[in-house]
């Protein structure tokens, strides 16, 4: 009989690749190569783990276990990759907020309620507003904001509030709700977004409300604000108002001790008459209805009534408040800015060359954004 180990050392070539090849076989492998499958049987994978060998542990001629295993590997290889990256991003968002909250912000303080700070309560007087925060009162809830050499905010309920930037320029976005600001930062520093217009503080204190529609209203105690959108401007001394409307920007300001016939049509000319016949009966109500003090309102009407119209406000607003020397008709129907502002600066309202150089900044600054 036949040596049994002999016989499998010598056909070992046969089980496992060991041994001394075979002529015969190499050359039948040679013709049946191109037909191999390279995919192992189901059961023989989970044979070898079964038996506690591992895919290292596996006989030779199992190279291909190799490539197996790492096709079922690459899944779980890429799940852990993708783990990784979401664990650097939100560590260096993380990092970033910590940055942000550690920078100049406001001091906050609840006077009512629960007001946060995204989903933080603002319990004490130590709460930070840092930039990039969102800041809400509810229905219950007031708060109050101050940063030294800005000023201070209260915040009225149902309001919400963002912080945009805290650099030379401090500038915030209402987005509803009500503020009361009282500004001591050099004129023009200070800065308040709208939907539906920019209100800039030109050294003063006011109430800026804002509705769920986007328009908003402001109402000077204090200096005077700068309302703007584009190219439309308003500028609103203390004891005036000025509404704003999303798409239109601000109106035309007025004093609130003026007549309600007066303000209702002036309303009505700003945002509401559709035909030129309207806008005629509102215009001359407003000249019939202006008093001394309305000024303001006649000043900022040179450059927005219809051009057949401008003659007709010129020669009320002369009435009220006579023109300075160098002012002439000609130059103000022609809507000359030199002349405007000159007649701007004896109403006796304030220097509007503090606006000029706010707006030369502005227009700096955005252009290098």
């Amino acid at each position: 009989m036949n040596d049994p180990g002999k016989q499998m050392e010598e056909n070992g070539y046969l089980w496992d690749g060991s041994g001394k090849p075979d002529p015969e076989v190499q050359k039948l492998e040679g013709l049946l190569k191109k037909y191999r499958h390279d995919r192992p049987p189901a059961g023989d994978l989970a044979k070898y783990l079964s038996v506690g060998e591992s895919a290292r542990q596996a006989p030779a001629r199992s190279g291909r276990w190799f490539r197996f295993w790492e096709i079922r590997m690459f899944p779980a290889a890429a799940a852990a990759l993708a783990l990784l990256v979401i664990a650097v991003g939100a560590y260096l968002v993380y990092e970033r907020n910590q940055l942000l909250a550690s920078g100049p912000s406001w001091d906050v303080a609840s006077l009512a309620g629960t007001p946060h700070i995204g989903r933080k309560v603002i319990s004490g007087k130590d709460s930070h507003w840092s930039v990039g925060q969102l800041l809400e009162t509810d229905s219950q809830s007031r708060a109050s904001l101050k940063a030294d050499g800005v000023g201070q905010i209260e915040i009225d309920p149902d309001t919400r509030l963002r912080l945009l930037t805290m650099g030379e320029l401090k500038r915030i976005a209402l987005d509803r709700g009500t503020i009361h600001a009282f500004i001591w930062s050099p004129p023009g520093e200070f800065v308040v977004d709208t939907p539906s217009a920019t209100t800039v503080d030109l050294g003063c204190a006011y109430t800026l409300q804002v509705d769920d529609s986007g328009a908003g209203t402001v109402r000077t105690t204090l200096g005077w604000v700068g309302f703007k959108l584009n190219g439309r401007e308003s500028f609103i001394p203390a004891g005036a108002a000025c509404a704003t409307r999303p798409k239109v920007g601000p109106g035309t300001p007025y004093f609130e001790d003026a007549s309600e016939e007066f303000r209702s049509a002036l309303s009505r000319f700003d945002f509401g008459d559709d035909t030129a016949q309207q806008r005629e009966e509102d215009l001359r109500t407003i000249l019939a209805q202006s008093r001394k003090n309305d000024a303001l309102t006649l000043w900022h009407l040179l450059s927005r009534v219809d051009e057949s119209q401008r003659e007709r406000v010129y020669d009320r607003l002369a009435e009220v408040a006579p023109p300075p020397a160098g002012v002439t008709k000609s130059g103000i129907l022609h809507l000359d800015q030199t002349m405007l502002d000159q007649w701007w600066n004896v109403l006796g309202f304030d220097d509007i060359s503090v606006w000029r150089r706010w707006e030369h900044s502005w227009s700096g600054a955005s252009k290098g954004n």
